[in-house]
């Protein structure tokens, strides 16, 4: 059989993007399918959008907390009308930018929602009419569609938003609810909180970010820029209805909340459903797509990578993924995805950052007797002035059989640009000693990490 293209993606994100620009670089005539704009979650709906609300909300807190260093405001006056319009701006900026790379390489890009017909070929349907705007064939065909905001099965729930809404709003409410407790929803709340919405965020477990080293979590509930979120845990919700303009949330407790608005961040899944995947009878990891080191499904045509697999579902991962992906099957190299140290960031205000096994998870797997833990926990001298006098956590978990660090962890300000350089050096097999005998750089935060002795 003769095929139209040598490669079609399913998914113009972020690991789609990568793996479809790597193989035309290599002379593959490939194919782009994106019902949406093209960037994917991060660029769209995700971590590019968010982080600038981050900004936003990071830039008042300070002129807020400011005036010990003379700097003196009278009633900064937020207008999230303009902040959220130039956020869309910049979203649209970006996602010309991959249009135009991709139309560099002579990929070709259909929009449409792409669904399967034959293990090798696909439809491509019209989103509003539903109709079929065309029909391309592949040798192999990467799915790359990524995950979807999880809705919670109760009444009343269309009446509350998932993270994709945030980004349309025109304004912000005056007061959230936002269901979830893990870094979506502790980054929301606190984008919403120092932007002057007030907020009550409802978990179902005791904690924030379950999975996270359980001293980060503290940090995080601890912190003056944290702490006007009304917090309400082991508890769920239930229902959801209008009352007099406003919204009811009824909780298991027999409590209820009134808010503007409710924001459900419980989770993400993946997207697969309308790809019409069930006459392929692919194998499953769960709700993920199954997949073999080269990424590779059980059909051998197929391949997947991103947030419809069981891996980290984190942008870099996904785009290196696709990268290996197009490395390995159109330039016959022999790459794996190195999954060992992943960094990851929280971005509430503080923000929180870590690298390698929690404190916790350390003491699992190598049991509590060979783990030793350094830890300092200060007022960074940025806030000496401030009236926030948020702390800075940082934390070192080391292997005491070998010396090894094993996991770093940090609660402050700049975490995520400190971290991003610390899991270079645990890539590298660093040791606590290597940590003992290297200068430290005054004053900063980040020199802790190397006076942290023995």
């Amino acid at each position: 059989m003769e095929f139209e293209f040598d490669l079609i993606v399913v998914g113009a994100g972020s690991g789609g993007l990568a793996a479809a620009k790597r193989a035309a670089s290599y002379g593959a005539k490939v194919a782009i399918i994106e019902v949406n704009k093209i960037g994917g979650t991060c660029v769209i709906r995700g971590c590019v959008p968010k982080k600038l609300m981050v900004y936003a909300a990071k830039s008042k807190k300070n002129i807020d907390s400011s005036e010990g260093y003379g700097l003196k405001s009278e009633g900064i006056n937020f207008e999230s009308k303009v902040l959220l319009k130039n956020i869309r701006e910049e979203v649209a900026r970006l996602s010309n930018l991959h249009r135009n790379s991709l139309n560099k390489l002579n990929i070709t890009i259909f929009e449409g929602l792409g669904r399967f017909v034959t293990q090798n070929e696909l439809e491509i349907i019209c989103p509003k009419t539903r109709n079929i705007i065309d029909k391309i064939s592949s040798k192999k065909i990467l799915i790359s569609v990524g995950g979807k905001p999880k809705k919670l099965n109760i009444p009343g729930i269309d009446l509350a938003w998932t993270s994709d809404d945030i980004f349309e709003l025109e304004k912000f409410p005056k007061s959230i609810l936002i269901v979830g407790g893990g870094y979506i929803a502790c980054e929301f709340a606190s984008i919403f909180r120092n932007l002057g919405t007030e907020v009550t965020q409802l978990i179902r477990g005791q904690r924030l970010l379950n999975g996270f080293d359980e001293d980060l979590s503290s940090c995080l509930e601890e912190s003056p820029t944290f702490t006007g979120i009304n917090i309400i845990s082991n508890n769920q919700l239930i229902s959801i209805k209008r009352v007099n303009g406003d919204l009811q949330s009824s909780l298991d407790s027999g409590d209820k909340i009134f808010t503007n608005n409710i924001l459900i961040a419980t989770g993400r899944e993946p997207n697969l459903l309308p790809l019409n995947l069930d006459f392929l009878n692919l194998k499953m990891d769960g709700q993920f797509l199954d997949v073999d080191e080269l990424n590779q499904t059980s059909n051998a045509n197929i391949y997947a990578v991103g947030d419809i697999i069981n891996r980290p579902n984190l942008t870099p991962v996904a785009i290196e993924q696709g990268r290996v992906f197009s490395d390995n099957f159109f330039n016959d190299q022999k790459r794996k995805v190195n999954y060992e140290n992943i960094p990851k960031a929280v971005f509430t205000i503080p923000e929180i950052s870590t690298v390698g096994l929690s404190e916790e998870r350390a003491k699992h797997v190598y049991s509590e007797e060979n783990i030793k833990v350094f830890k300092c926990k200060f007022t960074p001298m940025s806030n000496t002035f401030k009236e926030n006098k948020s702390k800075c956590m940082l934390k070192i978990v080391v292997n005491k059989l070998t010396d090894k660090v094993l996991g770093c962890h940090m609660f402050g300000e700049t975490s995520s640009e400190i971290i991003q350089m610390v899991s270079i050096a645990l890539n590298a097999g660093i040791t606590k000693k290597d940590f003992d005998i290297t200068m430290a750089l005054h004053p900063t935060i980040s020199e802790e990490f190397v006076t942290m002795y023995r």
